[in-house]
């Protein structure tokens, strides 16, 4: 049964998680990890200074499902099914040691897998004290006046055969990255502090809530089958409002794309993070591109677990069917704003009193499908073609050369891939060359349409895409041709 119990699907960071919670569980404010490379002999070790636990504490946290699922828990229990320790290290080491310290006595207990398949008897050995040659390994604790250790030994799945330090070292930076990012409220609230071989951990804010750039949609509450739920929205700023820095960080442990959607707290620990939870209108939404900016803080209380289904390892949660229509309506609000962000790189909205902007390009729905067309009246395109004279025609065929092969597929995979995201309305181009190329289309309206100065800088001032530079649009004054 135990080998069965290690394929739940653990990774080692949701395990070493899992290890966390029972250290928030034991009011704990410090937890400390030390990943110790010795090859197929490493160990990792997380020490925590909360309560402890005496002899017959301790026995009982060591054996499976010590307590139902079924108990009413305390309101910041991050504990459920009593089998969190056990599971989770069984998923990622052969020995399990456990030493704990309350009272100013310490006593130690492990489990052995190896020993349990071996055992002709097959009777349930759990051995006291830790295994000969690792009782260093828990001398951390006898300095302390309270606190816990977990151990773990001939640790499999996470030192295979032929593996080298690299690779432990990338294990420890994923487990660092997932740490900061389930943790982050606590370690925010600076009621933990989790330190990996000595070094305190970040927070990892996937909402970017201290930057004035970032939308919020404000905190919504509501009760579902009596339980207290509380959703905020969020769209994150444009990449071309971030500095190389900042985007590379805000995109979390897997990818801006991945990380789009829901984040579930329970009791402010992250059970999900970025998941669209099987909603949508029609059909379930998918994590698209475009909503890669959208993210949704939500609240649920350890009371509701049954109605969220969450499961052993907390990494899952369904909503419930009376939550399903009220969560989808306020996501899908997001995921438009989120939408409408990326597509206009998160220029700031124009004011009601603007007008509308004339756009360079027109969507055309036709039999055939979807066609792109330059939009023949902008001031720029119709000042070419009405002084083309006998090139008309040629300018024309010129135009449908350019709609008909614009590389939509290329820059839908260039984006998608986020290689680098298009540039567009005149950005990282010099200022001399934007105010040239403006000039030019001002001198046509006022010189040849008749428009006044003042005229011409409005209607430049509603087109693309000088509608992104009112600085430059202001400073424009008519130039007469000789």
């Amino acid at each position: 049964m135990v080998e069965a119990l290690r394929g739940l699907g653990y990774s080692p960071a949701a395990a070493i998680a899992d290890l966390v919670d029972n250290s928030i569980a034991a009011r704990a404010s410090a937890v400390d990890i030390r990943f110790v490379w010795n090859g197929p002999d490493s160990s990792i070790s997380i020490t925590d200074n909360g309560a402890g636990m005496d002899d017959q504490m301790l026995d009982s946290a060591m054996r499976l499902g010590e307590r139902s699922p079924l108990e009413q828990r305390e309101k910041g229990d991050l504990g459920r099914f009593g089998l969190g320790l056990k599971t989770a290290s069984f998923s990622q080491a052969r020995r399990l040691t456990v030493a704990s310290r309350r009272d100013g006595a310490t006593c130690s207990l492990r489990w052995d897998l190896d020993v349990l398949r071996d055992d002709p008897t097959g009777s349930w050995s759990l051995l006291e004290g830790p295994s000969p040659g690792s009782e260093s390994l828990l001398m951390p604790l006898d300095d302390m006046p309270s606190g816990t250790m977990v151990l773990w030994e001939i640790m499999d799945r996470i030192v295979p055969a032929g593996s080298r330090d690299q690779d432990f070292l990338a294990v420890i930076d994923r487990i660092e990255r997932h740490l900061s990012m389930v943790f982050h409220r606590y370690l925010e609230g600076r009621r933990l502090v989790i330190r990996i071989n000595g070094t305190a951990i970040r927070p990892w804010d996937p909402f970017l809530r201290s930057r004035p750039d970032t939308w919020r949609s404000g905190l919504e509450s509501f009760r579902v089958n009596g339980h207290g739920i509380e959703m905020e929205g969020f769209v994150l700023p444009h990449k071309d409002r971030l500095s190389p820095k900042e985007y590379g960080e805000a995109a979390g442990p897997d990818g801006w794309t991945s990380q789009q959607g829901f984040y579930v707290y329970r009791n402010e620990r992250l059970l999900v993070a970025g998941h669209w939870l099987g909603l949508g209108q029609g059909r379930s939404w998918t994590k698209e591109e475009p909503f890669r900016l959208a993210r949704i803080r939500l609240d649920i209380p350890n009371s509701a677990d049954e109605d969220w289904k969450i499961d052993i390892r907390k990494s899952t949660a369904r909503p419930p069917l009376e939550a399903r229509a009220r969560l989808s309506l306020f996501a899908e609000d997001v995921r438009q704003r989120a939408r409408k962000v990326f597509a206009f790189r998160g220029r700031p909205e124009r004011s009601s009193g603007a007008g509308p902007v004339s756009p360079a390009w027109h969507a055309t729905h036709l039999t055939g499908g979807l066609r792109y067309r330059v939009d023949r009246n902008h001031p720029a395109v119709a000042a070419v073609i009405e002084n083309a004279g006998s090139l008309r025609d040629d300018v024309i065929a010129m135009l449908r050369v350019i709609e008909e092969t614009v590389p939509v597929q290329q820059i839908w995979l260039d984006t998608a891939e986020a290689k680098e995201t298009p540039r567009m309305g005149f950005q990282g181009v010099p200022p001399e060359e934007v105010q040239s190329v403006m000039q030019t289309v001002f001198n046509n309206l006022v010189n040849r349409k008749g428009l006044t100065q003042e005229q011409a800088r409005r209607q430049l001032a509603a087109t693309e895409p000088f509608d992104s530079w009112p600085g430059f649009v202001e400073t424009l004054q008519s130039v007469t041709r000789g």
